[in-house]
């Protein structure tokens, strides 16, 4: 007869049967979460960082009732939410994460596979119940909702921003002022960013060896396509990789330069670690996505544009600019990353400008026209 595997995290994997604790409840507690945990990293092949975040929220919450969770409530639940939203006042996508994680735990415990409803009615005479509904958690109904001046850069601000990046290296280089190469690969870096629709991590991410030939775009010739090996994560999983077709040929022309006459000034003394680096600080270190917000920020304030201004507003700028010159959207989706076309909606933010014209072609092509074949 075959044993039936016991799955990760498991009451019985982190809770001996038949043994009472001195401070039972407490005990439990602790023995529900590192088995929510080992369920997350173990069965699920979660990351620990983010495992690590929804269980610090679950604590919160359990410190903040004061209560354990085979007595928690639908109204303990929103008593906690109605703090978090109208007294410290947290965004609607924090919101959502605090009530994703506490739906993920109720929901581990329970299920019929770990043990734990059988747990704490023989400790406690209660069962844990799923204490986030439909009625009591928040929906995403807006395309959205972070801060209005998140959002892309319009084709005149873009640039502005490139145009004060190129005139910093030209000043740094006619004053004779150090920094001038660093300033090179800010206003190199800035646009890679948007010509190939990258977040930051992506970018700071990136070595030399991240560009391939494509035999479809012979003119941009070993930068025809960008290998994006950090992509961003799925709730907890390891990076995703993506590729990244080259369209804009000032922006290859762009990164040859950098790559062969400025690059080569720095290197020559970085660590074997970064040396295949292609975004090098002065220490001769790999910059970090926090240098890439930190240069951008620089001359977003230089300009006083928006302070809510970030990086990211340059990958939605890639992906509006595309789906404006009339880029097939599926194709734009494929470039950015998104498993869903909705996702690619959502970085898209049209001029007013493009949206008059739409609707102004829109119009021609249904007004009737003269005999002459005019349109009236």
């Amino acid at each position: 007869m075959v044993k039936a595997e016991v799955p990760q995290g498991a009451a019985s994997l982190v809770l001996a049967p038949g043994v009472t604790f001195l401070q039972e409840e407490e005990a439990v507690f602790e023995a529900m979460v590192q088995g929510w945990s080992a369920q997350m990293i173990g069965g699920r092949g979660l990351q620990r960082r983010s495992v690590a975040a929804v269980v610090s929220t679950v604590r919160r919450f359990q410190a903040s009732t004061n209560e354990w969770p085979w007595r928690w409530s639908p109204q303990l639940f929103d008593e906690w939410m109605t703090d978090r939203v109208s007294t410290r006042a947290l965004a609607p996508t924090t919101i959502r994460s605090y009530q994703y994680a506490v739906r993920s735990f109720c929901a581990y415990l329970c299920s019929e596979h770990y043990g734990w409803v059988a747990q704490c009615e023989g400790r406690f005479g209660e069962p844990p119940s799923q204490i986030c509904h439909e009625e009591n958690t928040a929906q995403h109904l807006q395309g959205y909702e972070g801060r209005p001046g998140r959002r892309p850069l319009s084709r005149d601000e873009l640039q502005k921003l490139f145009d004060r990046a190129d005139a910093e290296v030209a000043a740094r280089l006619d004053a004779g002022r150090k920094g001038a190469v660093i300033a090179y690969r800010d206003a190199t870096l800035l646009k890679v960013v948007y010509a190939w629709g990258l977040r930051a991590n992506e970018a700071a991410h990136l070595d030399v060896t991240d560009f391939y030939r494509n035999p479809h775009a012979a003119q941009f010739g070993d930068y025809g396509v960008l290998q994006v090996r950090f992509g961003k994560a799925s709730r907890g999983g390891a990076p995703k990789r993506r590729s990244v077709v080259s369209l804009f040929d000032w922006a290859v022309e762009a990164v040859v330069d950098y790559i062969t006459h400025v690059r080569p000034l720095v290197v020559k003394s970085a660590s074997s670690a970064a040396s295949n680096a292609l975004w090098l600080t002065e220490r001769r270190t790999r910059l970090q996505a926090r240098d890439v917000a930190d240069r951008f920020g620089f001359y977003r304030d230089e300009l006083g544009l928006d302070p809510d201004l970030s990086p990211h507003c340059l990958r939605h700028s890639y992906v509006t600019h595309l789906i404006e010159d009339g880029v097939d959207p599926r194709f734009v989706q494929e470039q950015a990353g998104h498993v869903y076309q909705s996702t690619t909606a959502l970085y898209t933010a049209v001029s007013g400008d493009f949206k008059n014209k739409m609707l102004h072609d829109a119009i021609r092509a249904v007004l009737p026209t003269t005999p002459g074949g005019q349109r009236q």
